[in-house]
Order: structure tokens, then sequence, then C-alpha cells
């Protein structure tokens, strides 16, 4: 129960209180739970787009949008914001590229990579609820969280200490491996569409563990929340196209 209240309080803004100090092993653990605290958030979207369907789409979006932000606190929008202002001011040097991100200070770049996936976003969930297609919703969230199992399972934590090294070390990786190949099976329930968005989802997790691999040698939990927004983004945009283009 600890790794799932663990992974609760750190993935939303719901105020758990922990009993006790978690261990390494139980940050690990708590990975695993990661998918299911997306679909909990996936419910909660999908509710309300269902709860709040006789208000103008474009007013229903943006509250979607709005509490989705809200739900996780921003959490991985800011580790995006980080990756851009790192990726461009690094200039190709690994050391440089890691420094900026430490900055808590955010730059233009970072500043423009939220405005460009908040508008994607928003218009992949606008096309979505007008062509009451709102019920892949429940799947988004939790797509998006399962790229942390697969780069904490697949690829290097560059850095010595905190929370993502004792991750690294502890993760119960043939359990981690059954829970990340579930979820995605998921995609099945939406047939040719769900087929798609798999391809898609699949090809642009290994191309950015390619970057992130080519530029610093591996991950960092600020690479792991910009991948978490770069994949739902690019799951809604798949989805979205696939429904016009696949009949």
């Amino acid at each position: 129960m600890l790794p799932f209240l663990i992974a609760l309080q750190f993935l939303t803004i719901v105020p758990v209180q922990l009993k006790q100090i978690p261990t390494a092993r139980q940050n690990a653990q708590s990975l695993l739970f990661y998918p299911l605290i997306g679909l909990l958030v996936g419910l909660l979207l999908f509710g309300l787009s269902v709860a709040l369907i006789k208000l103008p789409t474009i007013l229903l979006a943006s509250i979607v949008l709005v509490i989705w932000i809200w739900l996780t606190g921003g959490l991985h929008l800011d580790g995006l914001a980080d990756i851009a202002d790192a990726w461009v001011g690094g200039f190709g040097d690994r050391e440089r590229t890691l420094q900026i991100m430490k900055d808590p200070a955010c730059g233009p770049i970072g500043v423009l990579s939220l405005i460009i996936v908040c508008l994607l976003k928003f218009a992949a969930l606008y096309v979505l609820i007008e062509q009451h297609l709102n019920v892949f919703l429940v799947l988004v969230p939790m797509l998006g969280r399962s790229v942390a199992l697969f780069l904490f399972l697949t690829t290097t934590y560059v850095r010595d200490k905190g929370l993502g090294r004792s991750m690294t070390d502890f993760l119960p990786k043939t359990i981690a491996w059954i829970v990340f190949v579930i979820t995605l099976s998921l995609l099945y329930l939406f047939k040719w569409y769900g087929l798609a968005v798999l391809i898609s989802f699949l090809l642009s997790v290994v191309y950015l563990r390619f970057i992130f691999i080519k530029r610093i040698g591996g991950v960092t939990g600020d690479t792991i929340g910009a991948a978490i927004e770069l994949l739902e983004t690019n799951t809604l945009i798949t989805f979205v196209v696939a429904y016009f283009y696949i009949s």
C-alpha cells in the first residue's frame, strides 16, 4: 500500500500523508503504480468531460486541460521546460546540459515549449470531445506514465545520487515489464486506432531514449518528465489523426 501512496503523492496534488519515511526499495516499487495513477487521472478527466458535456466544446476542452495540469501539479511540464532550455542552451555539451537542467529559472525556449505542448493538447482534446471520442482520455495519462517504467528499465540514470538512482537500483524489473506490457495492451480496445497509437508510441519513446543517451548518456528526472509530456501529446495527436485517416 505504501508504494501506491508514494506514487499518488509524487504524481498528483492529492494530500497524502505518509506514516513513515519510505525506503529506497519502496520508492522504486512506487514506479509500478505509475500507470495506475495515470488511469485514475484519466478516469477523472473522462468523468469531467461527460459531466460537463453540455458546455461549448472550446470551453470544456479548456477546463479539462486546466484540471489535467492542476491534478498533476504541472510536474512533468516543469521537466519539459527544463529540458527545452538545456537542449538549446547546452550546445551539445553534456555537462553544460546537465547544469542548465538544475537551474530553476525558465528561459524563453522553455516557455515556448510549454505553449506548444499545451496548444497541441488543447486542440486534440477539442477534437476528441467534438467527435465523442473522449473515452480515450482514460488511457492517455496511463500511457504517459508508463514511459517512466520503460526508461528506468532500459536506460542508465546519469546522476549518482537522488531518488532516480534508488529507483534504478531497486526497481523489480520483471514485474515492471509486465505492468508496461499490460498497459500498452489496453490499446487493443481501440482496434486499428489503438494499433496506430501503439506504433507511434513505441517509435517515439525509443527515439527519445536515443537522443537522451546521445546527449547526456542516459536519463534524469527532468528527461523522464519531459518524455511523459511529449508522449501524452503524441498519443492524443496520433489517435485523432488515425480517427480521420483510418476507416
